[in-house]
């Protein structure tokens, strides 16, 4: 947990320093519009709660690891106040087996792309400081599984979809220029398949990410 956040703080640093060098508030604020689209880069953490787990025959606990990454976002503005966002971000994740008849199993790790489309709401969209709140839904696709050492020699993870709830805060500091605060709360189930000692263990987990970022944007 130290080291995600060291991360995240480092990469939101190097993400908004930059701009927030260039703060000019004797400037009206942008603002958003109805027709405009915004692009912006964020550090995100993403915390798996790893809820509900269930593995057959052997029993036990599924636990996914933390991860900090960049992140794209895309957002259009249909009106002033509602906006659909799309982001863009990969992460790799260790994945293990807790407290099963076996003891502690290292599963292996795996990479998630988890696309996050939301529909939001802006409440103050032509002022310099704009909250926003958000609903959508997350595919996510699981790909380059890689097995740890012997008794696991091979594993799937199946792709699903889940809902996803956000809420989020851009602060116009300079011309087209927002900072951007944004946290999200995903409700994703993830089931795997795990070859190992010469039998298939099945293994069900919610996930259930949470999803914290920061980042600089640009209103085109």
């Amino acid at each position: 947990m130290k080291k995600l956040l060291f991360a995240a703080t480092v990469l939101s640093a190097a993400a908004i320093g930059p701009g927030f060098a260039q703060l000019d508030l004797s400037q009206p604020p942008v603002g958003k519009e109805a027709g405009t689209f915004m692009i912006r880069a964020r550090a995100i953490g993403v915390l798996p709660e790893n809820n509900s787990s269930s593995i057959s025959i052997i029993g036990g606990h599924v636990s996914a690891t933390n991860q900090a990454a960049p992140e794209l976002d895309f957002s259009y503005f249909f009106t002033d106040h509602i906006a659909a966002e799309l982001i863009a971000a990969s992460t790799r994740h260790n994945i293990s087996a807790t407290g099963t008849s076996v003891g502690n199993v290292d599963v292996g790790s795996a990479w998630i792309l988890p696309p996050t489309l939301t529909l939001q709401y802006h409440f103050l969209p032509h002022s310099r400081f704009s909250p926003y709140v958000g609903a959508g839904v997350t595919v996510a696709f699981w790909y380059a599984t890689n097995p740890a050492n012997p008794p696991v020699t091979h594993f799937t993870v199946g792709n699903n979809v889940g809902a996803a709830l956000q809420a989020g805060v851009d602060y116009n500091f300079s011309g087209h220029w927002f900072a951007n605060f944004d946290i999200k709360q995903i409700f994703l189930n993830a089931d795997a398949h795990i070859d190992a000692l010469g039998t298939t263990v099945k293994a069900h987990t919610a996930l259930d990410p949470l999803v914290i970022g920061a980042g600089i944007g640009y209103r085109f």
